[in-house]
């Protein structure tokens, strides 16, 4: 009985130890996972090149860097009655004229006619083309109206001041940008010329002295302005001896021979 025990205890034994060699092998099993949830795919994170950069605060406005801001216009009590801002003009009509400049308004016409005037470029030249009740006009060398200055035209500077009487206002031909030297002082008030024209300035002494300019397109005898002068510049109003018209051209004379000449 014992010898036929004996093989099947040691049958048993090899299996159990065979056993728990095989369960120390394997892994652990993995939790199971529904079928009704998957697993989320990974998130698709761009890379970091793609990512737009963010935008400065300059490029979302850009109107403003490119195109810079207008200075805010003169304060009244920097240019009004001014010495800088004030124009002499010294007429052969008998006086002077005295105009307040509108820097506020056409700062670039403003200091080109303060710079002729420093440079003598206006003394002496006629008034060539005087409307009676409309303007007197003048600034050109040549007395032709086709004149001016060697410096480049002036980019129009059209404001709201209307054209009152003894406004000041620059001339010009048809382009809008083209004024340059010339200029008219008004004689009455002509509206239609509002924003057509830059004017600059505004007669606030001496008006009858421009009143009085010789009238005609040309006149027979072109008043002059003897002297202009920036007020600041301290100049003296020229002599009364300097402040006459020309005399009109006396007629030729009639000589014997002509008068006796045969009539053809």
């Amino acid at each position: 009985m014992k010898s036929s025990f004996r093989p099947l205890i040691l049958t048993a034994m090899a299996l159990g130890l065979a056993t728990a060699a095989v369960a120390q092998e394997a892994p652990p099993a993995p939790a199971p996972v529904p079928e009704a949830s998957p697993p989320a795919p990974p998130a698709e994170t761009p890379p970091a090149a793609e990512t737009p950069p963010a935008a400065p605060a300059t490029e979302a406005a850009p109107a403003t860097t490119d195109v810079p801001a207008a200075p805010p216009p003169m304060a009244p009590e920097l240019y009004m009655g001014v010495p800088e801002y004030m124009l002499n003009i010294d007429l052969s009509t008998g006086g002077r004229v005295v105009i307040q400049l509108y820097p506020n308004i056409a700062p670039n016409h403003v200091e080109r006619v303060k710079q002729l005037a420093r440079a003598g470029f206006y003394d002496g030249v006629k008034f060539h083309r005087v409307i009676d009740g409309f303007m007197a006009q003048t600034g050109d060398p040549t007395a032709t109206g086709q004149g001016g200055s060697q410096l480049p035209d002036l980019k129009a500077e059209f404001n709201g001041q209307p054209h009152l009487r003894g406004v000041v206002s620059m001339a010009r031909a048809e382009n809008e940008d083209s004024a340059n030297s010339q200029f008219f002082i008004m004689l009455q008030p002509r509206f239609a010329l509002d924003r057509r024209y830059t004017a600059f300035g505004r007669v606030v002494s001496g008006m009858q002295y421009v009143d009085a300019i010789q009238k005609g397109e040309p006149p027979a005898v072109m008043s002059r302005m003897v002297q202009v002068s920036v007020a600041a510049d301290n100049k003296p109003v020229p002599p009364a001896s300097m402040l006459v018209e020309d005399k009109p051209a006396a007629p030729a004379e009639v000589s014997v021979d002509q008068l006796n000449a045969p009539i053809r």
